[in-house]
């Protein structure tokens, strides 16, 4: 079985990978779990780059099982994974072996179906790790391949394709966007003093890592209180491949009548999420470019389920939640998180200050929030520990 760590799996953006090189010289690897292993690696290089597409990667091996070709899926509209794989391999792949993370499609879309560049190429077998749920794939490709005498396996490393292409499929099934929260905190698990200093908590390396995952995501969310408590601009330094939309959530519609996002909201596209009767508190920021979108309520505060089918109809894939403590409880308390990212420093605050989550939160601890796929790592002076949330039900969970 395929086991790899979330940095490989969900796009957890560390060095290991930023820094690779592509050359010539492909790895040497002697069964098939590490080929796909290598292709899931692969696949991560496009992430940020091919929303709301999949991110994909394929390994071409030849009839000597040597590797000839390798390809991932690096930008929206351009060539898939295979075909960038196949061009590598030229005339070794035919009689070979393909390895890719996602089932070829079969139909005609931004490019020419993946499955016409697999038979033209000759290949005698395709290892595919999951079924595309893509309406107009959805078996279809593994089909075609198989109807045309290719060896078709499906299901090595399926458990990894779900997770590495957990937002892509989520945007497919509810049309919403995945979640991803994320907050620093001391180790008695405080964000803030009880003044409200909070920068900086956690270390430079950890802020970097931050600013990488920005670039990466379709939108950037915040609540009112984040605005006026720390002036953000919350943007990638460096710039990634993508630029996120700021989206600030605020029922009252009070915000800061000078701050950095609303200085910045021609140069970044800024979302402001309030309700009906409070649009005229935001004419001056929609004059300065902001967009404002009114949004129904519930007793939480701005609907959370709505705002994120407002995200989905947007084709935002994945979505970062940085706070503060009360948006992120709602979100908790709504179920709509899907992944948390948390950053520990090794510092010691104490008194009335205020946590990360807030909200409501449970009342039994057997209804607490459980997480899988849990992984730490240590990150400058602090411990990052990053997890999903369990899909299972309470009685299921351990």
């Amino acid at each position: 079985m395929i086991q790899l760590t979330l940095t490989t799996t969900i796009g957890f953006l560390h060095n290991s990978w930023m820094n690779y090189v592509m050359t010539m010289e492909y790895p040497s690897c002697s069964t098939d779990s590490q080929w796909m292993e290598h292709a899931f690696t692969l696949a991560e290089r496009g992430r940020g780059a091919v929303e709301p597409n999949p991110v994909v990667g394929a390994v071409v091996l030849d009839a000597e099982n040597r590797c000839v070709g390798e390809g991932w899926h690096a930008r929206f509209g351009g060539p898939h994974a295979e075909v960038h794989a196949l061009a590598a391999a030229g005339e070794r792949a035919r009689g070979g072996t393909l390895f890719v993370t996602l089932e070829p499609c079969c139909h005609f879309g931004k490019t020419p179906p993946c499955t016409e560049a697999i038979l033209a190429a000759g290949v005698r077998r395709v290892v595919v790790a999951l079924h595309d749920p893509f309406p107009k794939v959805a078996g279809g490709g593994i089909a075609c391949l198989r109807a045309a005498g290719v060896a078709v396996e499906v299901g090595l490393g399926e458990a990894t394709a779900q997770v590495q292409n957990a937002p892509y499929r989520k945007l497919l099934r509810d049309g919403r966007p995945w979640v991803l929260a994320k907050w620093a905190m001391s180790w008695d698990g405080k964000i803030a003093t009880r003044t409200g200093d909070s920068r900086w908590i956690s270390s430079p390396e950890s802020r970097a890592l931050v600013h990488e995952l920005r670039g990466r995501v379709d939108a950037i969310i915040v609540g009112r209180g984040t605005v006026h408590r720390d002036d953000p601009l919350l943007t990638a330094r460096p710039a990634g491949p993508r630029v996120a939309t700021r989206v600030i959530v605020t029922a009252s519609g009070l915000l800061p009548e000078q701050c950095q996002l609303r200085k910045t909201a021609r140069e970044y596209p800024t979302m402001i999420v309030t309700t009906a009767p409070h649009l005229d508190h935001l004419s001056g920021w929609q004059a300065d470019g902001a967009e404002i979108v009114p949004m129904r309520t519930d007793d939480t505060g701005i609907a959370i389920a709505a705002l994120l089918d407002e995200l989905g109809q947007r084709r935002m894939t994945r979505v970062l939640l940085e706070g503060g403590s009360q948006l992120l409880g709602s979100f908790w308390d709504t179920n709509c998180v899907d992944e948390a990212w948390i950053f520990v420093a090794p510092r010691l605050i104490g008194g009335p200050a205020p946590t990360p989550v807030a909200g409501r939160g449970v009342e039994r601890l057997t209804q607490a929030i459980r997480f899988e796929n849990v992984q730490t790592q240590t990150i400058g002076a602090d411990v990052w520990i990053r997890g999903i949330r369990s899909s299972l039900p309470p009685e299921q969970q351990q």
